[in-house]
């Protein structure tokens, strides 16, 4: 059936990849995608009422508000930055999140956690947990891997893995910075609070956990209509809490999107996009079979395409896909102009494994000069361009809302969603508080303390494994046109 549709050996080993790759896999997964977009780029197009063409037709050429163009950005993620991404992502400084995922909604009554039984939390017995993880150590050490996979074996899909390990504890203490910036974007977490945990985010990859229905709903459903500046006269296409759908409802809100100030516009644009990154996400490693002895993790195609096909969602998918794009590339941008931050001879990414440190802020900055070389960056000069006192004002205001939604996070009710909620928006917020940082960071002193901006190393793990979502999520793409190919 097509949920279950299968990739090529190699695709499929890069798609469903659940435990970190050693660095000596870098080239060959270069190779991979360098293969990949060949063969693509020599490919025609899928027929329009074909079930690719039906997601996809639409997703290619200039995007709005831009200069670049899909395909030049497929290229540039899939064959450039994804595979080094990756390996970045993989090593100790990235995996491990401090985050409060016990803070309770601020906005609503939530009843309990995600009643659905994958979403629930089943600690593992204490017989089965490793000193070093019963007295709240922090090293993902291989003692401490053995046990975690046994227990990960007896929690459901919603949990959250806490599990790290001794040797790290005072690692990660060393790690911890006070600071935070006046102009964040993010309702940041206390990490010194005692609710404030490490997670491994490879222990806990995103994933479909069967978190779905009114409560999940209702979290998207604040985000849109309550911090996306729209009227309430102005009806959202698809909302499943409107009692009545106009088929005119999409030209109407469209209109009415067209008719706003361009930050505004970005601003749905970026939500839009980030809730697709998601999707994708959850549909890229859904759990097809649940025994009592095997879990199966692969691509579902007819969850991706009630998701995205033009047909099924008259014709939003296409537009949500676009957003994506749209994402990346503000990411993109922002990745770009933090450079000179992480340029500094005095930053360090610093576990204490000096050798390690060393080559890790090595592919750091290749990876981020690699993007600086990206020749056709969003503009971000056309935001708060006009009347001093009005953009001044309207930056207030489009900050205001996005703190909000990353306070909308502490109300989702399923843990292992709400981590990598909580972890993207604040990804994405960084990277909005660099955007709009730009004489600060030209300002930085080369060396030393650097007052006016600064990043905690909270928001720098957030900041790469939040563009890691999205890149992901756009080599995704790759894995779904060729699974939906297959069912012309």
């Amino acid at each position: 059936p097509a949920s279950q549709a299968q990739l090529p050996g190699a695709e499929r080993q890069a798609a469903g990849r659940a435990m970190p790759r050693p660095p000596p896999l870098l080239p060959l997964l270069l190779l991979l995608g360098f293969v990949s977009t060949a063969v693509r780029a020599h490919q025609p197009p899928p027929p329009a009422g074909s079930p690719a063409g039906r997601c996809f037709c639409q997703v290619t050429g200039y995007l709005d508000d831009c200069t670049c163009d899909v395909e030049t950005l497929d290229a540039f993620n899939n064959y450039k930055v994804f595979p080094r991404l990756q390996a970045l992502l993989e090593s100790d400084y990235f995996r491990y999140y401090k985050v409060n995922l016990k803070k309770t909604c601020p906005f609503w009554s939530v009843t309990g956690h995600c009643g659905i039984r994958d979403c629930a939390v089943e600690p593992c017995q204490s017989d089965k947990i490793p000193d070093g993880i019963r007295s709240a150590s922090y090293k993902y050490s291989e003692e401490a891997n053995t046990s975690a996979k046994d227990c990960e074996e007896a929690e459901r899909l919603g949990a959250v893995d806490e599990s790290l390990s001794d040797e790290t504890v005072e690692a990660m203490r060393r790690w911890t910075q006070h600071d935070d910036s006046a102009d964040s974007f993010c309702e940041v977490d206390d990490i010194e609070s005692p609710e404030a945990e490490y997670v491994d985010l490879l222990l806990n990859p995103e994933c479909y956990t069967g978190y779905k229905g009114p409560d999940a709903w209702k979290i998207w459903n604040s985000i849109y209509e309550e911090n996306c500046f729209k009227p309430q006269s102005i009806k959202r296409p698809l909302n499943p809490f409107t009692s009545g759908r106009e088929e005119n409802e999409g030209n109407m809100f469209y209109s009415w999107l067209e008719g706003l100030c361009v930050e505004k516009r970005a601003f749905y644009k970026l939500i839009s996009g980030l809730h697709a990154s998601i999707n994708i996400h959850l549909s890229a490693r859904y759990l097809l079979q649940d025994t009592w002895s095997k879990k199966q993790w692969s691509h579902n195609v007819t969850e991706f395409q009630q998701r995205f096909d033009e047909v099924l969602t008259r014709g939003e998918g296409p537009r949500r896909l676009k957003n994506l794009y749209f994402i990346y590339l503000i990411e993109l941008r922002a990745l770009s102009k933090v450079l000179p931050f992480f340029e500094r001879p005095d930053f360090q990414l610093f576990t204490g494994d000096r050798d390690r440190d060393r080559e890790l802020k090595s592919l750091l900055l290749e990876i981020l000069h690699l993007i600086k070389s990206f020749p056709l960056h969003f503009d971000e000069n056309s935001f708060f361009a006009g009347n001093p006192r009005e953009a001044a004002k309207l930056k207030e205001e489009f900050r205001i809302h996005f703190r909000n939604i990353s306070r909308i996070m502490d109300c989702v009710g399923c843990i292992k969603c709400r981590l990598w909620g909580k972890l993207q928006t604040q990804g994405l917020g960084t990277a909005l508080k660099i955007l709009f940082s730009e004489r600060q960071i030209e300002n930085m002193p080369e060396r030393g303390p650097s007052p006016a901006f600064h990043l905690t190393r909270q928001e720098i793990v957030a900041l790469f494994n939040a563009f890691g979502r999205i890149s992901t999520s756009i080599r995704e793409l790759e894995s779904f046109r060729y699974l939906l190919q297959t069912l012309q």
